[in-house]
């Protein structure tokens, strides 16, 4: 099934997309018990699309792609690198990223990733049961200010990754049934239509199975829990020189089976009490 979540007269609402474009109106919830299911409705045009999940939690995988590590001259790292950002930072398809002005940065920069929704609570979960656990897959930005994140956030990646609007999510969720296998899938990221990531799931370090497993053990994913897996390379950081994102601009990905997630760029407006 793909899945989205869009907006209706009455507020949001699950839909399932079909090939003409148009949606299966569902009713349920995809995190309670019974899902979602046909509403009996006929089919309407989907109204704007929102992210397709409200997150329970966010976790970030830094260091994940095998080219990313080396155009940023690090080792591969022994286990899974995790960051957290808070559910605040999700933005819809089409809305703008924010530059953060009132706590500036200007070294804002694109991650193009594989996300993963867990369809159910889980914890201990063994490597060849992880998937069982997954409701499906998204597309994700895990828009990241670098000087936050490397010189000015104490050490640590939050500040850096939390801002309002830094985790672009959509356009849809493809359920697993849909596709079962999230470890060769192609990623690109465009800026202006200028491709700067043109990369594939098969070159992650760490795949969607071992993350779910390391990142159940001894504690409780819970039903809604966003996993990003991680970018590839071709950040704004990595380029020579740096080429970070500015007022105007235009952000797209592109992963095979999911669509593309597009969000324009924009400053922050700080208002004045």
């Amino acid at each position: 099934m793909r899945l989205i979540r869009h907006l209706t007269a009455t507020g949001p609402a699950y839909a399932s997309l079909l090939p003409d474009g148009s949606a299966l109106p569902l009713t349920g919830h995809p995190f309670a018990p019974g899902g979602l299911h046909s509403s009996g409705l006929p089919a309407l045009r989907p109204g704007k699309l929102l992210a397709p999940v409200l997150p329970t939690a966010i976790f970030g995988i830094g260091l994940n792609y095998r080219r990313h590590a080396e155009e940023v001259g690090r080792p591969l790292p022994v286990h899974p690198m995790i960051f957290m950002k808070p559910a605040g930072a999700v933005q819809n398809p089409g809305d703008p990223i924010l530059l953060p002005r009132a706590l500036r940065s200007d070294e804002v920069d694109y991650e193009g990733e594989l996300a993963v929704v867990i369809g159910r609570n889980c914890k201990n979960v063994r490597r060849e049961h992880a998937l069982d656990h997954v409701l499906g897959y998204t597309i994700a930005n895990d828009v990241s200010a670098r000087d936050w994140q490397h010189r000015l956030g104490g050490g640590q990646f939050c500040q850096g990754k939390s801002f309002d609007t830094f985790c672009p999510l959509g356009p849809l969720l493809v359920t697993t049934d849909e596709l079962p296998d999230p470890g060769r899938l192609a990623l690109r990221t465009f800026v202006n239509g200028e491709l700067r990531q043109d990369s594939s799931t098969s070159d992650l370090i760490f795949d969607v199975p071992a993350l779910i497993s390391f990142l159940s053990a001894s504690k409780t994913l819970l039903a809604g829990t966003v996993i990003l897996t991680g970018t590839p390379s071709g950040v704004g950081a990595a380029l020579n020189p740096p080429r970070f994102l500015q007022p105007g601009d235009t952000v797209s990905i592109e992963i095979e089976s999911l669509g593309t997630l597009t969000n324009s760029v924009c400053a922050e407006t700080i208002s004045v009490p």
